[in-house]
């Protein structure tokens, strides 16, 4: 079992930046995929931006490259994600899971959840 509690999120103008984190507990093992989603009002869960537990190697959704940087910290069980140049469209709550297979960009490849943190840009 895996428990993940998100924090970092708030409100923000246009612009600004929000670290979020992730902490994990419970085993992560290496072939574990840490993957960052978020979810605005009428849409969908999408993938933002994730790394590969063991290896450290990232992925990152269109929308975030550039722009976003994810990142973790092993000794402290948590992951991170750097958001830069926000802009309003990036609205929405963002929630952290954990796919112990690999990486992957479905929301329903993942078997753990956090409860999400909400993320506001103002214009």
């Amino acid at each position: 079992q895996v428990q993940l509690v998100e924090s970092g999120g708030g409100l923000v103008q246009a612009g600004g930046s929000l670290r979020l984190s992730c902490a994990a507990s419970g085993r992560l093992f290496s072939s574990s995929f840490m993957g960052w989603f978020r979810q605005a009002p009428g849409n969908q869960r999408e993938f933002v931006a994730g790394i590969r537990w063991g290896v450290g190697n990232t992925y990152y959704a269109d929308s975030a490259k550039g722009r976003f940087t994810v990142s973790r910290d092993k000794a402290e069980n948590t992951v991170y994600l750097q958001m830069n140049s926000l802009k309003p469209e990036d609205t929405a709550v963002y929630y952290c899971a954990v796919d112990r297979n690999g990486y992957s960009t479905l929301h329903s490849s993942y078997e753990y959840w956090g409860q999400g943190t909400q993320v506001t840009v103002s214009s």
